[in-house]
């Protein structure tokens, strides 16, 4: 649905059933730009006890209170622009059916799917494709009222502030700027730290917080933005009574309201010890949260809530809100029961120097899950796992907690069939037929070993310093987990334990990963530009790095034929052995706080582009009317109550479009002032 077709309809909106889990479920949902919007099933929910249900949408309501946040930690001029934007949208009285007002409908689906100004995984800026006029034009016929101008402030003044960070492109042109000479603070533009402070003044004030010798150190700086006042650097918390409040207050609430319909005394006290954290801000008190999350396997119900990831931050530092809401899926779990079982047995055949090995291996679980509702930074666009806490003391001591989020990867394959990219980029029947037969199998287990395994291997060695690192820590982090999945993909552990089928099925995990991080991937990178978002690094690093190692035995080769470039993979056997040579070295890297080595690895393989090759990709992609990035919207979660008042049950409704959801969450769910 169009916004102008949604906004003629606000006034009268029939309640349509829910739709059924049936065969001729529709997946996609819209497409514009570069997104296609997908919708997710949750098969059984329906079977869950209605005590289960009730904890499913507190928490669900939890994951979307605090959806603001995310917008303006991804920039401080988000909120501003996200609410005049759906103001025009809502009042503009003029004529809507114009080449401009277009593409400002196109350009607000955007900002919504990204949270804000940049793109949600490259993070360069949006181009509006219409005119700076008419933007001023749209807020001159708006009444006041609906123009969210600062206090005091006049709409002339506004627009002069505003217009230049839509349409300029030098001004905040990217989100997060992990490498160059630039201080990467100040070239940022998200909003974790305040203006006019420096990466030095960061880098002085956590160092000057940390205690060498502290063998559980909190995780400093994830939970605030830090500010200068009055030529001071200060920490402004996230918690209630402090920055973000509003909106955390009614994060905290609703999980007050999933307490009496906790499983078990384990997931009341996670809950209680969450909202506490919220209370206080004390990262301390998060250190506990997250031990009592990681303890409690009993629960079927389970959550993610919090400030959690920091690839936003160019210092991995401050992490940005995130929700998921989830229940178990039993049947598919006893494959990740298996590798959480055999962690041990995988740490200690790990191709690592014995140094950097886990001697044991404590609270390692894992589990594939049916997310219910997805919010903040895992919404629109979501991960397919799970691994926390991020904390090394933590993971060490106590383990750490793993998820394959099952509905999610199936959605993506169901949308994904019949795109015509197989036959555009493999090289043979032979590549196309291992990935049918074996592609779904063998991606998820690749995420279950990367989450469950990957994240959780190794140790870093007493004193080293686990934000040492820096800009470079997040892509080296997420190299190390695909290295440790895709050297034991090929192993014959996994058939002992009967995980896959036979032992040729491995090969589509590894045809389709090289294939992804020296080509394929580069469709989501715009002509001229190189690869900036971690886990696009990360791919590229270890793609690029056995195909340079290997061209001595055209391991793998990039071959032409018709004009076309394609990836061939000649000795699989010798690619896995290369994956582990190169797991060592990152393991290595990591373990022993290698900084320079690690800058270089991911200077030399992971950040330049092939500009030949890119265009040739972009050019072949574009040929097949694809969209390069996806993303969900969440199903309605609707309470039935019966006469005497009493919930009943809880149903899904799946018929909810992507501008419909958006325009109703920023009427529901947005609760912090438009500027912070």
């Amino acid at each position: 649905m169009g916004l102008t077709a949604f906004l003629a309809a606000c006034t009268h909106r029939e309640e349509k059933p829910a739709a059924t889990q049936a065969d001729d479920f529709q997946y996609t949902v819209d497409r514009f730009a570069d997104i296609e919007v997908l919708r997710y099933q949750a098969p059984g929910f329906e079977s869950l006890s209605l005590s289960q249900k009730q904890l499913l949408y507190h928490l669900s309501e939890a994951a979307l209170m605090g959806r603001d946040i995310l917008f303006d930690q991804n920039n401080r001029y988000n909120l501003a622009i996200r609410r005049a934007l759906e103001a025009i949208c809502r009042h503009y009285d003029g004529d809507r059916n114009t080449p401009d007002f277009s593409a400002l409908e196109i350009y607000l689906k955007q900002v919504w799917f990204a949270g804000g100004i940049h793109h949600h995984y490259a993070g360069d800026k949006f181009a509006p494709a219409f005119t700076p006029a008419f933007f001023e034009q749209c807020i001159r016929r708006l009444d006041k009222s609906f123009v969210p101008v600062r206090d005091g402030q006049t709409v002339d003044e506004w627009l002069e502030e505003i217009a230049p960070v839509i349409f300029q492109p030098e001004i905040m042109s990217k989100r997060v700027v992990q490498s160059g000479d630039d201080d990467l603070i100040a070239a940022s533009a998200n909003n974790y730290y305040g203006e006019g402070v420096t990466m030095a003044e960061v880098e002085a004030f956590y160092a000057g917080l940390k205690k060498p010798d502290d063998a559980t150190p909190v995780s400093y700086g994830l939970n605030s933005r830090l500010v200068k006042e009055h030529g001071a650097i200060v920490e402004k918390i996230w918690k209630t009574g402090g920055l973000y409040t509003q909106a955390i207050e009614k994060i905290a609430a609703e999980l007050e309201k999933a307490l009496p319909f906790a499983e078990n005394g384990k997931q009341k006290a996670v809950i209680a010890k969450l909202i506490e954290y919220y209370r206080t801000g004390d990262l301390k008190t998060f250190d506990e949260y997250s031990i009592l999350w990681i303890e409690d396997l009993e629960s079927d119900v389970d959550f993610v809530n919090g400030f959690i990831e920091t690839y936003g931050d160019p210092l991995g530092l401050k992490a940005s809100w995130e929700s998921t809401v989830n229940f178990i899926n039993k049947d598919a779990t006893r494959r990740t029961k298996i590798i959480s079982d055999n962690a041990l047995w995988f740490e200690t055949h790990s191709p690592t120097d014995p140094r950097f090995k886990k001697k044991e291996v404590r609270g390692v679980s894992a589990k594939v899950i049916t997310v219910a509702m997805l919010g903040g930074d895992c919404y629109p666009a979501t991960p397919i796992g799970i691994n926390l806490p991020n904390s090394n003391w933590i993971r060490q001591q106590y383990g750490s907690k793993s998820v394959t989020i099952e509905n999610i990867t199936e959605a993506y394959d169901r949308a994904s069939q019949g795109s015509g990219f197989a036959e555009e980029f493999m090289w043979s029947d032979a590549e196309r037929a291992l990935t049918r037969q074996h592609g779904f199998v063998t991606d998820n287990l690749h995420t279950d070993l990367h989450e469950c395994l990957g994240h959780g291997s190794g140790i870093i060695l007493p004193g080293v310093d686990p934000d040492g690192l820096k800009a470079y820590n997040s892509t080296l982090e997420e190299a190390r987990a695909d290295l440790f999945a895709l050297y034991y993909l090929a192993d014959g552990k996994l058939l002992e334990l009967g995980l896959l089928p036979d032992a040729e099925a491995y090969k589509a995990e590894y045809y389709r990963y090289v294939m992804n991080g020296l080509m394929t991937q580069l469709v989501r990178i715009e002509a001229g530009k190189n690869v900036e978002e971690a886990h696009m690094r990360n791919r590229q690093l270890i793609s690029r790095w056995v195909y340079e190692k290997g061209l001595s035995g055209r391991v793998v080769e990039l071959k032409r034929r018709d004009g076309k470039t394609y990836v061939v993979v000649n000795d699989y056997g010798k690619l896995r052995a290369l994956f582990g040579q190169l797991l060592a070295e990152v393991q290595r890297i990591k373990s022993e706080g290698d900084f320079e080595a690690g800058k270089q690895l991911v200077e030399t393989y992971g950040v330049k582009v092939d500009r030949a090759l890119h265009d040739e990709v972009l050019a072949r992609y574009a040929g097949l009317n694809l969209a390069p990035y996806k993303g969900f919207v969440n199903p309605v979660m609707k309470v039935v109550r019966n006469d005497r008042g009493e919930v009943v049950d809880v149903l899904l409704d799946y018929t909810e479009d992507y501008v419909t959801q958006m325009i109703r969450y920023g009427n529901e769910y947005s609760f912090l002032p438009t500027y912070n």
